[in-house]
């Protein structure tokens, strides 16, 4: 394991190795898309649980002075397994050029994010009058499998200054498994690199589905960073025809401008939660249930260990959205 951490830490600062790891990716990425994106339901989920119940045997056969040895060896070799397939399949994709790289430079002023942020109130307002409502008033997906089809069309419309990664037009969107689980950790969704699955907790509330599967879209395609797929997910959403898609883009962006400009100045965010149509009210609090009524000890296990991860990525940790705002104040300069 040493020895895999240091080769691949060595790779990681070589911009060819790096290339050369961008490449592999599209082309095992193929390969498990004809192997298991018309499987309805997730091939990775059944690899875990598998590979849980593996490690689990293995775990009590150390108590037992005739299998330790054997077992603890097994183990090992497992986690070396996965660790290495994991960095060939979609770790060192963390170490490609930032998109930010491909913006313009600006300042990224308390004024420019509040300007955006009035904005985005204004199109999530509009755009909420246009969707379904529950017998309760708040907003519920009209048709998710069409969601999906506009994402994966919209892969296809995202600007070439920004990214050449290809879209195959294949549907590997998954409900996970463990999507009544994911709702006590706070865990929207993950992309599964062993089997090119974007999954999704499908429990979730109706305005955090379209674009946690935009989200989830954009590292299917090759974002491994969290806040760069946002960005990604956000341009594939936010153009969109299907106005379920754009609601959820919009209402993401402005929550996340709100939650850069909160330290800032949280008299204006009052402002503008003051300012939500009351179909978009109705929408936050049910948000807010369905957080509290799903909080806990493992909510906050999952917290730490996720932003442990992102961090260790190079990445910002879970509490921040500083860098998608960036991105996106960076490309609204462009207009």
């Amino acid at each position: 394991m040493v020895v895999q951490i240091i080769l691949f830490y060595i790779l990681s600062k070589i911009q060819t190795a790096v290339s050369f790891f961008e490449n592999f990716f599209e082309f095992q990425k193929r390969v498990h898309l004809i192997l298991f994106a018309w499987i309805p339901f997730s091939i990775g989920d059944i690899i875990y649980v598998l590979a849980g119940i593996y490690v689990l045997i293995l775990f009590f056969k150390t108590f037992k002075k005739r299998t330790r040895n054997c077992a603890l060896l097994r183990m090992l070799i497992l986690v070396d397994l996965f660790y290495f397939i994991y960095q060939i399949f979609w770790g060192m994709l963390y170490f490609q050029t930032p998109l930010i790289t491909k913006l313009p430079e600006t300042e990224i002023t308390i004024d420019k994010r509040k300007s955006l942020a009035l904005e985005y109130l204004q199109k999530a307002k509009a755009t909420r009058e246009l969707v379904r409502e529950d017998q309760n008033g708040v907003f519920i997906l009209n048709d998710i499998a069409a969601v999906q089809n506009e994402i994966l069309k919209n892969q296809n419309k995202l600007p070439a200054f920004i990214t050449d990664k290809k879209s195959y037009n294949v549907n590997s969107f998954k409900s996970s498994l463990f999507s009544e689980l994911m709702s006590f950790t706070g865990i929207l969704g993950y992309y599964n690199p062993f089997t090119a699955e974007a999954q999704y907790n499908n429990n979730l509330p109706s305005s955090y589905l379209p674009f946690t599967i935009s989200h989830e879209s954009s590292h299917q395609m090759g974002f491994a960073r969290e806040q760069e797929a946002n960005f990604v997910g956000y341009l594939i959403g936010v153009y969109s025809q299907n106005t379920d898609l754009r609601y959820s883009t919009e209402y993401f962006t402005l929550k996340s401008l709100l939650n850069s400009i909160v330290q800032d100045d949280e008299e204006f965010v009052k402002f503008v939660l003051d300012n939500y149509s009351e179909g978009m009210k109705r929408d936050r609090l049910h948000e807010k249930q369905f957080v509290m009524q799903h909080q806990g000890l493992m909510t906050d296990f999952f917290g730490f260990t996720n932003n442990l991860f992102l961090k260790s990525n190079q990445q910002e940790g879970t509490v921040t959205y500083s860098y998608f705002v960036d991105l996106l104040v960076r490309y609204k300069s462009l207009k």
